[in-house]
């Protein structure tokens, strides 16, 4: 059985065009017109990727995907938005909310299938240690979930690839482009003050445990994680 993937798309063409050409690379799909049996359909079964249309009819998708960042249930499910908007600042709107990912109408088949693979490999890294402790601050690969003396700490998705990263390689100066490489993928076109965007929500996150201090700027180089 392949990989469940939810297509959130109003117009019926496209949904087709996107279900045959995902079913041709081995996953399943599912579909909906809008956000209301999407959430139906995401009650019934949690996907492992979700593909969203921006302009859906009533709620939009960026409303229903702020809906599925504030649920426990849903907050790492991996979402790529189908947009036709290809402005910066409608992109920059997108990953503050938490999308993992773009793709811009119109697009080919092959290129939605790669960054579906590029998406989920990063959502589901293979090997590396399943717990990562520093102090008392406790990642658990396997979960999901992020610990801070034993409270847990609530992050979206890329926040906690993000982290992730940095735990695994404590005490180093990384540049923007080399941390977009690492944690978003080397084929993915995101600009770099993305990771500006995303280190501060993940410094937000840590701030009440007054572990915020663990990220530090490294002025005119990039970041470092210090424990």
């Amino acid at each position: 059985m392949g990989k469940d993937i939810l297509i959130v798309e109003d117009e019926a063409a496209i949904r087709e065009m996107v279900r045959f050409a995902i079913a041709r690379a081995g996953f399943d799909a599912r579909e909906a017109a809008d956000a209301h049996q999407a959430e139906v359909l995401i009650a019934d079964r949690i996907p492992d990727l979700i593909l969203l249309d921006w302009m859906l009819p009533g709620t939009s998708g960026i409303d229903l995907l702020r809906r599925l960042r504030r649920a426990e249930s849903t907050r790492a499910v991996p979402v790529i938005l189908l947009t036709a908007r290809g402005e910066e600042e409608d992109k920059v709107r997108g990953f503050e909310v938490g999308v993992d990912d773009y793709v811009t109408k119109p697009f080919s088949p092959r290129e939605l299938v790669a960054r579906m693979w590029a998406v989920l490999r990063r959502a589901s890294p293979e090997g590396g240690e399943d717990r990562i402790e520093l102090g008392d601050l406790l990642l658990d690969t396997a979960s999901q979930r992020v610990r801070i003396g034993g409270e847990e700490l609530h992050l979206g998705p890329t926040e906690f690839r993000l982290l992730r990263f940095f735990m695994t390689h404590p005490e180093r100066v990384y540049s923007r482009s080399q941390i977009l490489d690492r944690v978003w993928g080397g084929n993915v076109y995101i600009e770099e003050r993305t990771v500006d965007v995303h280190i501060r929500r993940l410094r937000k996150a840590l701030e009440p445990s007054g572990h915020d201090h663990v990220l530090q700027t490294v002025r005119g180089s990039g970041y470092r994680f210090s424990a």
